[in-house]
């Protein structure tokens, strides 16, 4: 969608495991205090996100946002890092319908990619207008962990 409308590479990765990711991240920060001599050690997602071009990386979730945003620490410190999460109660009767009430859908995920390239300088703040607009999504809508 992205590249599509709006001419913005992106990678799409698949998470299988926000926990495993922080524990490898932990015992690379351990290992580091107690060697503190040797070559330091980097978490897997540092290294992996280190061999690809710059930019933000925006982690959707169907779980609460912290779950994703544990990986914060590891997340290179250049790139920001923008968490997308179904914080709250269900309410919808199918998982489509759960992620767009809780703003986790593709759609909700390029207009945080946008929102972080344009706060970067690398983006403009009318490509966003432009991506709600195009994704028909309200910019006053109830923010759904109040509701």
């Amino acid at each position: 969608m992205l590249d599509e409308k709006f001419g913005v590479a992106a990678d799409v990765w698949s998470a299988t495991s926000f926990t495993e990711l922080r524990r490898d991240g932990l015992a690379a920060e351990r290992w580091n205090m107690l060697h503190p001599e040797d070559k330091p050690r980097l978490p897997y997602v540092t290294q992996a996100l280190a061999r690809r071009p710059a930019g933000p990386v925006v982690a959707a979730s169907d779980y609460i946002k912290t779950f994703a945003d544990q990986i914060r620490p590891f997340v290179p410190k250049e790139r920001a890092y923008r968490v997308l999460g179904t914080d709250g109660f269900g309410r919808s009767d199918s998982r489509a319908k759960l992620r767009h009430f809780f703003e986790v859908d593709r759609s909700f995920v390029a207009v945080a990619a946008l929102r972080a390239l344009a706060e970067q300088g690398e983006g403009k703040p009318k490509a966003v207008a432009d991506a709600l607009k195009k994704y028909r999504i309200d910019p006053d809508k109830p923010d759904p962990t109040t509701v």
